[in-house]
């Protein structure tokens, strides 16, 4: 292994931005890369995977950023996870495989792992730096998602997040220009996860004239591994999962998706007497695990590739509810295992599901209560298609050519050391 390659990280395995990180980390070793990875939490075993500072200068970098957000946004709890101002970090450009390394990789580094200074400290290294985009974080001033809000195509300020704390010079708006004069002055190059990612950055102040190329996230399949789902009995439900590291997380759509189902009872009896709904994940708030009108069976969080494997091998349909994707992992989880994925045409789900092909895209709507008959039916829709092999075949050779986890290796590799026009 000649070429040696470090990713950055906030986790290696919590969080859909994290676990696909660790994947393209692996997959880059498989094609004889000496790739590693350097994370503030550390959940794998494996040895490629390191703590980028000792563990106590971690928590105290994340505890004062959190800090600073939440004197700068009027001490409001329910937004202080939402939003990241880059203001602390941590020395990583110290660590060796950093000094050691022939190129860097940026995920999702926020919540003091990586301040904005930091990033133009790793860029004074003189190595070719990608910064991955998981999110909406490099387009905007501090939040992952805009939403509704269009602030990010001007110089953000105003922000809804900030509330009574927010202004034409708030936090939003500073960051923003740190974050011009950054991209200004290091030698980045930026890839999103999803054509719907790329169009944002394109709409975006920030990046906006920026060579943004899309490169999805990677899967571990290949062609000629086997695929053997299990088989169901006369009398087993149609199983439909729901998977998130939060699953109550407003951007998920629990609302939406009980919703749904509570219209398949009302108007498709006979389907939904057939389904069963599973999920996997965590709860913020216990109470959110009720108020399923199916039976439904909860599996906690899940560890591991083996883990993640079986419970959708057991499923049949997988679902995302979600206000908006920036890719959507969990629906090429689904669809690679035989699951048929329905969600919403509103984000990076457009690059993954080939409406009624490989699976169903229901059209969006503003209001939640339309949405849900729309969800509905796209679950109805893929109930009617469970056992269709050639869909079955369709599915998983999509998953095998769009994302297969060597393919995308060699694609951003090429990409890092690809001179610029």
């Amino acid at each position: 292994m000649d070429n040696k390659v470090i990713f950055l990280s906030r986790s290696d395995l919590r969080g859909g931005a994290a676990i696909v990180t660790y994947r393209l980390m692996l997959a880059m070793r498989d094609i004889g890369v000496d790739a590693r990875m350097l994370v503030c939490e550390k959940l794998s075993d494996s040895p490629y995977v390191d703590y980028c500072v000792p563990k106590w200068r971690i928590q105290y970098s994340f505890l004062k950023e959190r800090l600073e957000v939440f004197i700068r946004n009027g001490l409001d709890r329910s937004t202080l996870f939402k939003v990241d101002p880059a203001t602390e970090g941590l020395p990583v450009w110290k660590h060796p495989w950093v000094r050691e390394a022939d190129s860097i990789y940026l995920g999702w580094v926020n919540q003091g792992m990586l301040s904005l200074q930091g990033v133009k400290k790793l860029s004074e290294l003189m190595k070719p730096m990608v910064w991955v985009m998981h999110d909406m974080w490099n387009m905007t001033g501090i939040c992952h998602h805009a939403g509704k809000c269009r602030g990010y195509m001007n110089e953000c300020g105003d922000c809804p997040l900030l509330g009574k704390r927010c202004g034409a010079n708030d936090m939003s708006h500073k960051t923003w220009c740190r974050k011009m004069k950054l991209y200004r002055e290091a030698d980045l190059r930026f890839v999103a996860v999803s054509s719907w990612l790329a169009r944002k950055a394109e709409e975006s102040s920030l990046l906006n004239g920026w060579d943004v190329t899309v490169i999805p996230n990677p899967f571990p399949i290949s062609d000629s591994e086997g695929y053997i789902r299990k088989s169901k009995g006369s009398g087993d439900p149609v199983r439909i999962i729901f998977g998130a590291a939060r699953l109550d997380d407003p951007i998920k759509g629990l609302p939406v998706l009980k919703e749904a189902l509570s219209v398949i009872m009302e108007k498709y009896p006979e389907e939904g007497e057939n389904m069963e709904m599973v999920t996997f994940g965590t709860f913020k708030n216990p109470e959110n695990r009720d108020g399923f009108t199916l039976p439904h069976r909860h599996l906690g969080a899940l560890s591991g590739e083996e883990a993640i494997r079986e419970a959708y091998k057991e499923c049949d349909i997988v679902v995302s509810a979600s206000d908006f994707e920036s890719f959507g992992a969990t629906l090429v989880e689904g669809q690679a295992y035989g699951c048929i994925p329905v969600g919403f045409d509103h984000g990076g789900q457009r690059d993954i599901i080939d409406h009624m092909m490989t699976g169903y895209l229901a059209d969006w709507d503003d209001e939640p209560s339309a949405r849900a008959r729309m969800l509905a039916e796209g679950i109805v829709w893929a109930y009617r298609n469970v056992g269709d092999t050639a869909m079955i075949k369709r599915m998983r050779e999509s998953v095998v050519e769009k994302f297969s986890a060597s393919e995308v290796a060699h694609r951003i590799l090429a990409f890092t050391f690809t001179d610029r026009k």
